[in-house]
């Protein structure tokens, strides 16, 4: 039986490799070892707003599962991504009633909006995490990131405008986000009904069609 190494969700940042998606970065538990996965603009959103423990207006599909699984005493033992073929990841669901256990094929980025609702642990087998995962001491490489600018895009992405006092520093977080986290960002606002936050995002953007001679910077 191959051997188990727990991971704990890092975060979401821009993809430099696939324009309009973004990374999820997964880090073990008790290492320095990560892995990155691509998801779409959807399904990080999903992952984003459990990790900032925002609720929307309506339940989302990950919600729904949720809901589902405690409704009928449904018990997620554990998510485990257990195979990497061609840069994709597939993972399954440990699901447990009335001591019968059964084991569910997902999308890892779905795989892990629900774990993270479900508070269940998330594994990947050992030599996933040995071929495809990155040393990484500080959260300063991923995806080639390498300029001050993006390492601090990194380290800014669970802030929020609210955390920002100073108007100056909101004006230098907001030049350090790329389009497509603004455009994400937007949606996301618009989404839980924050106005004020969606239009600065959008003011933003606007800015900076004007400043590239109304091309996409």
């Amino acid at each position: 039986m191959d051997t188990k190494v727990k991971l704990q969700v890092q975060g979401l940042t821009n993809s430099q490799i696939h324009y309009g998606t973004y990374a999820l970065i997964l880090a073990e538990e008790n290492g320095s070892r990560h892995i990155s996965i691509t998801v779409g603009i959807a399904e990080a959103q999903a992952i984003a707003i459990e990790l900032e423990q925002i609720v929307p207006p309506r339940p989302l599909t990950h919600d729904l599962f949720h809901t589902f699984l405690r409704t009928y005493n449904i018990r997620l033992v554990e998510v485990c991504i257990y195979k990497c073929e061609d840069d994709i990841f597939f993972s399954e669901l440990l699901l447990e009633n009335e001591g019968r256990q059964i084991r569910l094929d997902s999308r890892t980025s779905d795989a892990i909006a629900i774990a993270l609702r479900m508070r269940c642990d998330i594994y990947v087998n050992e030599k996933i995490l040995s071929d495809c995962g990155v040393e990484m001491d500080t959260p300063s490489t991923i995806e080639g990131e390498e300029d001050e600018d993006n390492n601090d895009r990194f380290m800014l992405k669970n802030v929020e405008p609210g955390d920002i006092k100073d108007e100056a520093q909101l004006t230098k977080w907001l030049s350090l986000l790329q389009d497509s986290d603004l455009e994400f960002r937007m949606e996301q606002a618009v989404t839980i009904e924050n106005y004020e936050h969606a239009k600065m995002y959008k003011d933003e953007l606007t800015r900076r069609k004007k400043d590239n001679g109304g091309e996409p910077s």
